[in-house]
């Protein structure tokens, strides 16, 4: 055969080339996440990965906790005005996103928590934080301006620290991008602002922008565009929060749906459907019907209210539905940790100090919310979408269309108003005290010679969180200095074991070789240990040798453990015109024996919403046109144990035979019961100081009171509370022309009692004080469970029979525990004479006679709910002679 027959027929396969090209293929995708910080970073995941997969690497990246609150968001095309997306943690990566590779996707806040105190991370906050200000900037929380530029100075102090006079000049934030449409104007008054925030560190800062964001109407609503068709045929806006459904018109608040009066949910193609629960003599379920813009917007709010009912509302999800052969409807469920998880999964958790950065707030910094844009990147093509969500739709015939005007199904809560500027006091300590530029430290002098006086008048406010339900969160740090050629460290301190005060920081000396250290102490800063031995229970004298004993190691150094110190500048009098919140009462139309019930279903319904809560936070701290001149005069200052908590004038008690005066920080407060005839009469006052301990007892005295109730103990957290006024068992106090003779004590885990005689040496009249206290509160937040503080109220109550004088009730500043037993005993009473009870009210009665009685949220919603526990349970009944 001819070699010319084989030409046509030949061919060549290269095996091993095949082989290594199939290996080289593909086998995983790309996916770009652009954090809230502006960084990026890219992962690599089999193709096959389904949405968790991605979270999961995130979260490890970012070394994220309370990861639960956040979620990833992509786009869902190039066209559609609907397009941003959240991923869904149960699909395949591939088959959500229709865009890629690479995959372009927006790590986001997904649930805004309703209270920051909620998250023990200081990290967790932060990316609250940015969240928040991306959403300002890009307009998607609608901010006032008064309040955007208070937001902005906190923002300021997080990022720059305290304001400066020689560092920060003229337009020293006009290259900061803080709020939209920003003008030099805004800037003179967010510099205005910055420096009353002096002493706060960043997390302080970030706290106190996180707790006034909070208050927005818009803060943490998932808007979706829809149309109503009624009379007016507006367009209008549904949010989705974590209370419940609300409705906005041009971004006012029109309506709420809270979670506890939706019965159910639904949508059929462009319309979306929620079933009301019926009130009162209704025979019927209200079902609203709302248009969308399309099915895909429908949809995606029939989802964010499963998500977010889910997340907010249940102990753990629901398992989803089994799908059946011819079912229809979605079968999509939540299938991510609740809240309720997350918190008791961080209440066992240890809490770590994290070391992380900052990031800047450049005024020209690339937006990358709402816009998405996929830029060049190792040869990818560059593509663009816009994805800003907008909704709409129409009505079907046979469902009643939401009626905007609707008196009868509308149940809006009223509107709030952020609580002004000068209304605030410092901020809280917030856990992990890490900021990106650290405090410049300035080392102590221990030099014994130069003397301070034993007590220097802090702010309440700095030790007491606002509204947050953590007084005194642990916010620590360490320090480590060397001492200079002459063997000085460049402090000094205050306080002891022996003058029942903590150590505290009470003078630093500039130049010091502590100049240098990072992060810097400061006056008023906290000393907790030394060299790792810790400081409570230690004399002055004590650590003083301690801390000159550092000079002797070697090397020679010290080791401080701090707790830094939130100092706010000059306190600022409050408007006289204050909001005050108008909160719903039983109709006059209800029997008057059902009035009390009525009463508790409101309680109820407005703590499952968050309107109770809302309507606390917008009421007025000081009872406007009330003075408070005498405690404010030189010679009284110093009786007060922190400078901004003070009495009326009005309402102040009077001391007769006092040589040092006749103030004392102590106020009267009278608690009617109506149709009773009862008074409680009480004095709420401060913990007594040392130097205040004989009027403290003098008041007793003049006062005729009989009983004393205390509501802390004498030191939490490293931090004295109140001084021990009272001696040991069997043994006497002499102070002045009293004598004070301890005659009895008994404790348990939660109480203790002890019996006084109370005796006149001038004119050896003896009396009997009995002297209550309450133990077992928590160093910070709230009790879990009130049980045994109804108990102790219930103990206070039987030996407040028959007294006709004025029980004196104190924690530490006078306010906020003691606040919550007036409260509560108040409610028990109004329970007890078959009276509505409206918590509210009396708060507000209790503050016209004592400014900011009721400190903080957690503690008014723990007396609320405690006050619904004593009515479910039949703790307290109407009496017999009250029942109708």
């Amino acid at each position: 055969m001819s070699g010319r027959a084989f030409v046509g027929s030949s061919g060549t396969y290269n095996v091993r080339a095949s082989e290594l090209a199939r290996e080289k293929r593909v086998k995983t995708i790309r996916c770009i996440v652009y954090f809230l910080d502006d960084s990026q970073q890219t992962f690599e995941v089999d193709k096959r990965s389904k949405g968790q997969h991605l979270l999961d690497m995130v979260f490890q990246h970012l070394e994220l906790i309370e990861k639960d609150y956040f979620g990833l968001q992509f786009s869902d095309n190039d066209h559609s005005s609907d397009s941003m997306r959240w991923l869904d943690a149960s699909k395949y990566i591939r088959k959500q996103i229709k865009l890629g590779p690479p995959y372009l996707l927006y790590f986001r806040v997904k649930f805004y928590v309703c209270d920051p105190s909620k998250l023990h991370e200081e990290y967790t906050r932060y990316h609250f934080f940015l969240q928040l200000k991306k959403d300002i900037l890009a307009g998607k929380l609608v901010v006032p301006a008064a309040t955007s530029v208070l937001l902005a100075s906190y923002a300021v102090q997080s990022e720059i620290g305290d304001f400066n006079p020689e560092e920060h000049k003229n337009r020293y934030l006009a290259d900061l991008r803080l709020i939209p449409n920003q003008t030099e104007e805004m800037e003179k008054k967010i510099a205005e602002l910055h420096k009353l925030h002096k002493g706060q560190t960043p997390a302080d800062a970030e706290y106190n922008f996180l707790d006034h964001a909070k208050r927005l109407d818009m803060y943490g609503v998932d808007l979706h565009r829809a149309r109503v068709r009624d009379s007016t045929n507006s367009d209008i806006q549904l949010g989705v929060t974590s209370s419940g459904l609300v409705v906005f018109q041009n971004n006012l608040k029109i309506n709420t749906f809270s979670w506890a009066k939706i019965v159910k949910i639904s949508f059929k193609r462009k319309q979306f459907f929620i079933q009301l629960r019926r009130e009162g003599t209704e025979t019927y379920d209200s079902l609203l019907g709302f248009n969308m813009l399309s099915y895909r917007s429908c949809k995606n709010l029939w989802k964010s209210c499963v998500e977010h009912h889910t997340f907010f509302r249940l102990h753990a999800p629901r398992p989803p539905r089994k799908r059946l052969l011819f079912s229809l409807g979605s079968k999509f469920r939540y299938s991510g940790r609740t809240e309720y998880q997350t918190l008791e999964d961080g209440k066992h958790k240890a809490r770590t100090e994290r070391i992380f950065t900052r990031s800047p707030s450049k005024r020209f910094a690339r937006q990358t919310v709402p816009q998405v844009t996929r830029e060049v990147l190792d040869g990818w093509e560059k593509k663009i979408s816009k994805p800003i969500a907008r909704m709409n739709g129409t009505s079907s015939s046979h469902i009643r269309p939401y009626d905007s005007f609707s008196h009868k199904i509308q149940v809006s809560e009223p509107e709030y108003r952020p609580r002004k500027a000068w209304a605030e006091t410092p901020s809280p300590e917030i856990t992990a005290f890490t900021p990106s530029i650290p405090p410049k430290l300035i080392n102590y002098v221990d030099d014994d010679t130069a003397t301070d006086d034993l007590y220097e008048m802090s702010s309440y406010m700095s030790e007491t969180a606002v509204t947050n339900g953590h007084e005194e969160s642990q916010g620590l740090a360490t320090i480590r200095m060397k001492p200079d050629d002459q063997g000085r460290f460049g402090f000094n301190v205050k306080g002891g074991a022996d003058q029942n005060l903590p150590i505290l920081v009470s003078r630093v000396a500039p130049n010091t070789p502590a100049d240098t250290c990072i992060p810097r102490l400061n006056e008023g800063d906290q000393v907790l240990m030394i060299n790792g031995r810790e400081v409570a229970g230690l004399t002055h004298d004590q650590v003083v040798k301690l801390i000159r004993a550092s000079r002797e190691r070697h090397p020679a150094e010290l080791l401080l453990t701090v707790r830094p110190n939130v100092y706010v500048g000059e306190d600022v009098e409050e408007p006289d015109f204050q909001y005050i919140p108008d909160a719903r009462h039983v109709s006059s139309k209800v029997p008057r024996s059902d009035v009390l019930s009525e009463s508790m279903l409101l309680l109820s319904d407005g703590l499952e919403s968050g309107a109770t809560i809302a309507q606390f936070e917008q009421l007025y701290r000081k009872k406007p046109g009330m003075c408070m001149n005498i405690a404010k005069l030189p010679e009284n200052l110093n009786k007060n144990r922190y400078r901004d908590i003070s009495p009326y004038d009005s309402t102040r008690v009077v001391l007769l035979g006092s040589p040092s005066g006749d103030y004392i920080n102590a106020s009267h407060v009278h608690m009617e019961i109506p149709t009773s005839g009862i008074v409680n009469r009480y004095i709420a006052t401060q913990g007594p100081l040392p130097t205040t301990t004989f009027d403290f007892w003098l008041m007793v005295w003049e006062q005729q009171s009989t009983l004393v109730v205390m509501v802390t103990t004498l030191m939490e957290r490293g931090r004295s509370k109140c001084h021990k006024y009272w001696p040991k068992l069997y043994e006497s106090l002499e102070i002045g022309f009293l004598q004070v003779t301890c005659i009895r004590e008994q404790e348990t885990s939660s109480f203790a009692f002890r019996e006084f005689t109370l005796i006149n040496t001038e004119n050896k009249e003896e009396r009997h004080i009995t002297h209550m206290q309450y133990t077992a509160w928590p160093d910070h937040g709230v009790p879990d469970d009130a049980s045994d503080f109804l108990d102790f109220v219930m103990q206070v109550r039987q030996n407040r029979v028959g007294m006709v004088e004025s029980a004196i009730v104190h924690c530490s500043a006078g306010i906020g525990r003691t606040g919550v037993l007036i409260l509560m005993e108040t409610a028990m009473c109004l329970i007890e004479a078959n009276e509505p009870v409206y918590p509210l009210d009396i708060v507000k009665a209790m503050r016209d006679q004592r400014a900011m009685l009721i400190q903080t949220t957690s503690q008014y919603k723990f007396v609320c709910e405690a006050i619904l526990k004593v009515y479910n349970e039949r703790i307290v009944k109407p009496l017999k002679e009250y029942q109708r």
